[in-house]
């Protein structure tokens, strides 16, 4: 196989198929390298034509909530006001600065998400 950029769909699915049939050679190898090469070209087409979108705020934090089997109740004392919460989830106000620091070192929410307007 040429290695070169990836351009097209079918590009994209031959590679991934000759990536399966050399992910297992040994390190050293040829085929390891080309391995390599392949998983780079790959990812790199992958990263340009299927973009995933960060979810909003809410869904983030509800997320974060599920994982953690934490309720309410517990983001409630995260953030300090439990009326605050109910408000949140029903889009009636915005994250605060001092709640997106409460809920980045609490529930490890990245930054970027929680800033995201919604």
């Amino acid at each position: 196989m040429v290695l070169r950029i990836l351009k097209t769909k079918k590009e994209y699915l031959l590679a991934l198929e000759r990536f399966e049939e050399i992910f297992n050679a040994k390190v050293g190898t040829p085929e390891s390298d080309e391995a390599d090469i392949l998983s780079l070209i790959i990812k790199d087409y992958e990263e340009r034509h299927y973009v995933i979108d960060a979810p909003n705020p809410i869904d983030a934090i509800k997320y974060r909530m599920e994982q953690q089997g934490l309720t309410n109740k517990d983001l409630a004392q995260i953030l300090g006001f439990k009326s605050r919460v109910s408000d949140i989830f029903k889009m009636n106000r915005k994250l605060n600065l001092t709640m997106i620091r409460k809920l980045h070192e609490t529930l490890h929410i990245p930054l970027e998400t929680l800033v995201k307007e919604y």
